[in-house]
């Protein structure tokens, strides 16, 4: 099973980074290949993907989230991936983002791309231009600060 991990510092404050990546819908903005995130209830989101000409349609599920820390989730339908983004206070001003997703590879394309290092190439630019939207704007779009307990 394929998994990437990577992080970036972002030139804000904890709070806001969070409060930024828990507003789903925003996520098409800076996330390639993501062409639209529903946000359905607190913990279900429904995502529409267009990846290297593969289009997806999936359900993920919240599975833990704690404000200010980290957001959990697991897909419960389509392509199986799970992960988990952690947020570190570095300064009042600035944090640090950490991904980590785990996933299985389908077809052969997949597999060969997650061999290549095409996945975490992915996830690098995805968190750049994270970075960028929420520095260029100072400010989040809204946020959503429940907690969400590990089953």
């Amino acid at each position: 099973m394929p998994s990437v991990q990577e992080s970036i510092d972002v030139d804000v404050p904890l709070s806001t980074v969070y409060n930024q990546w828990t507003q789903f819908e925003d996520f098409p903005h800076f996330m390639g290949g993501v062409e639209q995130v529903t946000q359905v209830s607190d913990t279900l989101t429904h995502w529409k993907t267009s990846i290297g000409g593969v289009e997806r349609e999936f359900d993920a599920e919240i599975t833990e989230q704690h404000p200010d820390e980290r957001v959990a989730w697991k897909s419960i339908d389509g392509k199986t991936h799970a992960g988990v983004v952690t947020f570190h206070r570095l300064s009042d001003t600035s944090t640090r983002v950490m991904v980590q997703i785990d996933w299985e590879t389908e077809s052969l394309a997949e597999k060969a791309g997650a061999a290549l290092g095409v996945d975490d190439r992915q996830v690098k630019k995805d968190l750049a231009r994270f970075k960028e939207f929420i520095e260029a704007r100072g400010a989040e779009t809204g946020g959503w600060r429940g907690d969400v307990e590990h089953p």
